[in-house]
C-alpha cells in the first residue's frame, strides 16, 4: 500500500479530531459515532493492523474507512510532518479495498454507475444540459472559459437551480463562456476519494482529451469538488488548465459594480466547503461577494474557515450515505450552529453542501427559519427581478 512506511508514526495524540482552536471535535465521522476507531488516529491504527494481518476486511472495517468525508480537518490539525498525507493515506487504504473487490454495496453501485453512465444518477447523457435549456448559453467553441457544471449541477434538482443561478450571473456579466452540454462527464473527484484510482484516471484522461480537442485553456467550475480535481489531480495526467471556482470569478465582478445590486436586509453566515477551503485555501472570495451586497450582515459561525465543520457529504458520502443520518450527523450540528448565530440565511458555494444542509434543516424542522442558499442565489436575490 502507498504510504505504508508512515502509518506507524501516528500514536493517536487526538489533535486530529479537534478544531485548531480546540473549540470542539471537528471530525465528521467521530462526531457521528464518538468512537476513536472513526477518528483519523483510529483509522491509522486500524490500517496498520489490517496491513499486518492482525484484523481482516469486514463490513465494520469498510464502514469505518468509507465514512471518512475527506474533509482534511485532520490535515489542518495534526502536528506531525506526515499530516499533509493523511487524506491520501485514507484514500490509499480504500484503494486497497477497491482493488480487492470487497467494498460496501453503496460504494460498488456508485462506482458502477459512474463507469456505465458517466454519472451516479444512471441518467442518460442527453439530459445532462437540461438545466440550461431556457438559458442563452452557448456550446463551448473558442470561448475564454469552459463552464463545467458537474454531475450534481446537471442532474440533482437542487443542483440544477444553483447551476442556473451561477450561469445567469456569468451571462449578465458578459463573460465569454460555453458549456460541453451532453459531452460533459463526471470529473472523478469522488471516484478518487472512494479509492478507485483506475476509474479516476480513465475519467480524467477522457476529460483532458476532450478539453484539449476543444482548445480549452480556462475552466470555471460550479462546485469545489470538480475545482479540486481539475486543479490538483489532472496536472499529474497532463491536464494543465487555468482552473477557477465560480466564486473566484464572481467576486471581482460583484465588487466592480457590474451588477445592479439592491439592498438585501439579512443576517447571513457562510459555510466553508472543505474542497474550496481546506483543500484549496480559498476562504475570501465567497465572503467578498456577500460583503459587497448592501444590507447584508455577514456573521461568522464559531467554526469557520480552516476550522469549519464539514457538512458530511465529502468523500462520496453525498452519494453513498455511509456516514448515515441522525442527530449527531455533522449537517444537523451545522444547522443548529447557524440557528444559534441568529442568521436567516446560511450561504454555501457547493451544490453538495446545499443539498446536505437543506435536507438537515428539513429533518430538524427549521427550514422555514433558516434558508440554505448558494452565494450566487443570494446575489440574484439582491439584484431582484
Amino acid at each position: 500500500m502507498r504510504y505504508e512506511e508512515v502509518i506507524h508514526r501516528c500514536f493517536r495524540c487526538g489533535y486530529c479530531k479537534f478544531t485548531r482552536n480546540y473549540y470542539d471535535f471537528n471530525c465528521p465521522s467521530y462526531l457521528k459515532y464518538k468512537f476513536d476507531t472513526f477518528s483519523p488516529g483510529g483509522r491509522m491504527w486500524l490500517i496498520r493492523a489490517w496491513l499486518k494481518g492482525e484484523i481482516k476486511n469486514s463490513p465494520r472495517l469498510q464502514e469505518i474507512f468509507f465514512s471518512c468525508a475527506t474533509c482534511a480537518n485532520c490535515v489542518e490539525c495534526c502536528p506531525f510532518q506526515f499530516s499533509e498525507d493523511l487524506v491520501e493515506i485514507f484514500i490509499a487504504a480504500k484503494e486497497e479495498m477497491v482493488n480487492s473487490g470487497i467494498v460496501p454495496p453503496q460504494v460498488r453501485d456508485y462506482l458502477k454507475n459512474i463507469y456505465t453512465y458517466g454519472n451516479p444518477y444512471k441518467a442518460p447523457a442527453d439530459e445532462r444540459d437540461r438545466w440550461a435549456e431556457d438559458l442563452p448559453i452557448e456550446t463551448y467553441e473558442g470561448h475564454e472559459y469552459l463552464f463545467y457544471v458537474g454531475c450534481v449541477g446537471s442532474y440533482d434538482e437542487r443542483g440544477r437551480k444553483i447551476a442556473k443561478a451561477v450561469a445567469n450571473l456569468l451571462i449578465k456579466a458578459g463573460l465569454s463562456m460555453g458549456i460541453m452540454r451532453n459531452q460533459e462527464i463526471c470529473d472523478g473527484n469522488e471516484v478518487r476519494a472512494l479509492g478507485d484510482l483506475e476509474l479516476f484516471r480513465h475519467l480524467a484522461q477522457r476529460n483532458i482529451r476532450l478539453f484539449k480537442e476543444r482548445g480549452v485553456k480556462k475552466i470555471v467550475t460550479l462546485d469545489p469538488h470538480a475545482f479540486n480535481a481539475f486543479k490538483n489531480h489532472y496536472k499529474e495526467l497532463g491536464g494543465n488548465f487555468q482552473v477557477h471556482h465560480y466564486s473566484q470569478i464572481l467576486a471581482p465582478l460583484v465588487n466592480s459594480g457590474v451588477f445592479p445590486l439592491g439592498r438585501l436586509e439579512a443576517r447571513v453566515a457562510f459555510h466553508d466547503s472543505c474542497y474550496l477551503g481546506r483543500h484549496n485555501g480559498e476562504y475570501q472570495s465567497p465572503r467578498a461577494i456577500l460583503r459587497a451586497i448592501p444590507g447584508v450582515e455577514l456573521v461568522e459561525l464559531e467554526r469557520n474557515s480552516e476550522n469549519a465543520l464539514c457538512c458530511g457529504g465529502g468523500g462520496g458520502n453525498f452519494f453513498t450515505d455511509i456516514l448515515g443520518g441522525g442527530e449527531n450527523h455533522p449537517s444537523r450540528i451545522r444547522i443548529k450552529e447557524a440557528l444559534e448565530s441568529g442568521v436567516s440565511i446560511l450561504a454555501v458555494t457547493c451544490p453538495q453542501c446545499a443539498k446536505m444542509l437543506e435536507d438537515a434543516a428539513k429533518a430538524i424542522g427549521v427550514d422555514e427559519e433558516l434558508e440554505i442558499l448558494d452565494v450566487a442565489e443570494v446575489v440574484e436575490r439582491a439584484i431582484g427581478p
